[in-house]
């Protein structure tokens, strides 16, 4: 089940009208551009609701309809939601109402701001796999967001949980990345959550990444972790250089405060976020336009 996972999953933007309304066109395009194998795609997994999404600026019926949405054009691919909260009961009841709307797995992070305890922890997972029976559910580890480092010894815990398949791990510790895998029970998933560690992350035993750069150049993306996977490490590496100046000009300002640049710089989608971020800085905005020109191709690959 967890091998459902492997490969490039990309974090969707949600883009916004100038009203601050969600902007569907513009995330269909969104979708179509990264799902599409025969002309700029390469993604996987499409990752919808999560961090890059601006899931924690959504209301209800906002959520239904993107994930809707999605899923229309997705064009076979798997669609994830993220469905992580402070609060267990309304973790577990997005979770229950992704499945209901037919997205293959949940991207559940660890609950923020709260600081549970690793019994917490273990509580609040079990209680939304009972509140979504059968959907494959992937932990998400990202303490730089959420004040919780998920430590390998907690998550060894998690995966008795059957629907706990895989974990998204963006502690940006490589000694800790390199330990899980190397604990990594059968039938379980290690996604690298930081682009920036993708190759070194696979290199130690990590099966994807589940990429923000996926949503500006999804092609290459893809192209970095096949090679990685697949050990052609010469290949990985010039692709890895060849990207690294996108990755580090998307990542200049909060996410994804960037990445609504460079969708605009593309045509793609307007740059607009909703409170409390707020537009990019100029500097950050020219980073991005020589990050476009400096990759050129590999953007529309």
């Amino acid at each position: 089940m967890s091998s459902l996972f492997h490969g490039l999953s990309v974090a969707l933007a949600t883009p916004f009208q100038d009203d601050g309304s969600i902007d569907v066109p513009a995330f269909r395009r969104l979708v179509r551009h990264v799902a599409c194998h025969d002309s700029h795609g390469g993604a996987n997994v499409l990752v919808v609701l999560g961090s890059t999404g601006e899931a924690a600026a959504l209301d209800d019926g906002e959520r239904d309809e993107l994930v809707d949405a999605c899923l229309e054009e997705a064009q076979g691919l798997r669609v994830v939601a993220g469905t992580g909260h402070s609060s267990t009961r309304q973790a577990a009841r997005w979770t229950a109402r992704a499945q209901r709307l037919g997205v293959a797995g949940a991207l559940v992070v660890t609950p923020p701001y709260v600081k549970p305890v690793p019994a917490g922890l273990r509580a609040h997972y079990a209680a939304i796999a009972d509140e979504a029976p059968g959907l494959p559910l992937i932990v998400y580890n990202v303490p730089g967001r959420t004040g919780t480092n998920l430590a390998p010894d907690v998550l060894a815990s998690l995966w008795a949980n059957p629907s706990v398949v895989a974990v998204k791990e963006s502690s940006g510790n490589l000694e800790q990345i390199g330990r899980i895998a190397a604990e990594l029970p059968e039938g379980k998933t290690l996604l690298a959550g930081d682009d920036s560690l993708a190759l070194a992350s696979i290199a130690v035993g990590a099966s994807g990444l589940v990429s923000v750069a996926g949503n500006v150049a999804p092609r290459a993306m893809a192209q970095l972790v096949a090679a990685a996977r697949s050990g052609d490490l010469e290949r990985a590496r010039e692709i890895d250089r060849r990207l690294r100046p996108l990755v580090a000009a998307l990542f200049v300002e909060s996410n994804p405060i960037p990445l609504k640049a460079a969708l605009a710089e593309l045509g793609i989608a307007k740059p607009n976020l909703r409170l409390p971020l707020t537009a990019p800085e100029a500097a950050t905005r020219k980073k991005i336009a020589q990050a476009l020109a400096t990759v050129g191709e590999e953007v529309h690959a």
